[in-house]
């Protein structure tokens, strides 16, 4: 799609460089994955860009799929990341970006399910931002183990929560960084990405403050099995974050959510052939297959050649 035929191969050309003594460093040029829980159907792909395929060059782009728990008190989590471009590390702090957040959330299945379940909307924003930010804090600490300022070595971090339970509509997005969140809905995509003036919200509790409640009258999480965190007044409180980006959606029968790294969004906002061609093929009475979906996801548009990471969830 587009104004022309894309600049670069539409297969892959060139393999990384690998080192025989670190071979787990090795990233696949592709990652497929879905599952089925309660009222949704999952379906995820990361795929290797254009350019770094032409180039020898590995993902940056992580993704993560995991179930914690079992039954309909299980808790679903997607999660993907993509790290700092013309970095040499960059897959690799895309990759701990996505298991730091997975232990996280792992640890604290229990807790967040039932907030999930019982709707309490500041509850979970208010944890899942610490869980976030100590997540990255450990990315920020990485770079100075290795000399590297923390731009060098970062990456943005994107999630999904979705419940097991078939009873509770409720979905959850949190995270850092740019990218996509769209859903479609009657045939017509919507952006529904959390803007800026959406992602401050209230103030986060924490550094050993005392139990609060939102204006909604929602209990604020204190603790999510995370350690205390450090005092906020240290002299060097590191750089300056990006917002912390969330929004817990009542999903309807029939809806699609879509969650993406940039790779993917750009074109989605840029393109408008994109966007039109995913609606007719997502709108169907059955969620794609996973083979069906990957080449969905590798669509291709000129001018778009970087990593793509999807993750859509089918509402029954």
């Amino acid at each position: 799609m587009g104004s022309g035929p894309p600049t670069y191969d539409a297969e892959p050309t060139a393999l990384p460089a690998a080192d025989p003594d670190a071979l787990d460093d090795l990233v696949p040029d592709t990652v497929l994955d879905g599952a089925r829980y309660g009222a949704c159907t999952l379906r995820a792909a990361s795929v290797r860009g254009d350019s770094a395929r032409y180039r020898g060059e590995p993902r940056r782009d992580c993704l993560l799929t995991a179930r914690f728990g079992a039954g309909e008190q299980a808790l679903v989590l997607v999660a993907m990341a993509t790290g700092a471009r013309a970095t040499a590390g960059a897959h690799r702090a895309a990759a701990e970006a996505c298991q730091w957040i997975a232990r996280a959330v792992g640890r604290s299945h229990v807790r967040l399910s039932e907030d999930m379940r019982a709707a309490r909307r500041g509850d979970l924003k208010s944890g899942l931002h610490r869980l976030t930010d100590r997540s990255l804090g450990r990315l920020r600490a990485g770079a100075a183990e290795q000399g590297l300022e923390p731009e060098e070595y970062s990456a943005t971090l994107r999630c999904l929560l979705l419940p097991a339970d078939p009873a509770c509509r409720i979905r959850i997005f949190f995270g850092v960084g740019p990218g996509g969140l769209f859903r479609l809905r009657g045939g017509e995509w919507q952006d529904v990405e959390p803007g800026a003036g959406e992602v401050a919200g209230e103030p986060v509790v924490g550094f050993g403050s005392p139990p609060a409640e939102t204006p909604e009258g929602d209990r604020l999480t204190m603790d999510l099995a995370i350690p205390t965190p450090p005092n906020p007044y240290d002299p060097d409180p590191g750089p300056p974050r990006e917002p912390f980006r969330f929004r817990a959606s009542v999903a309807r029968p029939g809806d699609t959510l879509l969650m993406c790294t940039e790779g993917l969004a750009e074109p989605l906002r840029g393109e408008p052939e994109l966007p039109a061609h995913l609606a007719q093929r997502w709108s169907g009475p059955t969620p794609p297959g996973l083979a069906a979906f990957l080449a969905d996801t590798l669509i291709r548009v000129k001018g778009y050649a970087d990593d793509r990471t999807a993750a859509a969830v089918w509402e029954a």
